[in-house]
């Protein structure tokens, strides 16, 4: 992904992402990580497989991530490493409307994952996650409480 692309296409990725696109992050089951969860945060774009050229043409301005095909015949292109996630935010942002609340807490929650160094760092990480949910209007909302 290049500082080089033009304000128009960033603003138009932007609006991509808006309009069909998803932010989110959540807190996986996983007892070989330290606290007992994975933080898995993730962007996904989605488009109908008869627009696969065009789509292609959009993820390649991107330049990370992944596209894969469901079996329903939407593609998803997928970005989920966290220097990915945030170079491409930052790129963004300014152009967002619906999504730059859940773009900036996104940028933060990736942020501090990478200062926790007790329990209770990670619990307010975990409640970083648990607002972004709610921006998120989550059917499936779970609060984290995770202390010991």
């Amino acid at each position: 992904m290049s500082k080089l692309i033009t304000t128009t296409k960033r603003a138009y990725l932007a609006g991509f992402l808006d309009g069909d696109g998803s932010i989110y992050v959540r807190l996986k089951p996983n007892p070989t990580y330290k606290y007992g969860f994975q933080v898995s945060p993730y962007i996904i774009l989605f488009q109908s497989k008869k627009e696969s050229e065009n789509f292609k043409k959009i993820c390649s301005l991107i330049d990370c991530g992944y596209i894969r095909e469901r079996n329903d015949g939407i593609l998803e292109y997928t970005i989920n490493r966290r220097d990915e996630i945030i170079k491409f935010l930052k790129l963004i942002k300014p152009y967002l409307i619906l999504k730059k609340e859940q773009a900036g807490l996104m940028i933060k929650i990736l942020n501090q994952k990478n200062r926790v160094k007790s329990r209770e760092d990670f619990n307010k990480l975990a409640e970083l996650i648990d607002k972004f949910r709610e921006l998120n209007y989550s059917k499936k909302r779970k609060r984290h409480n995770l202390t010991p």
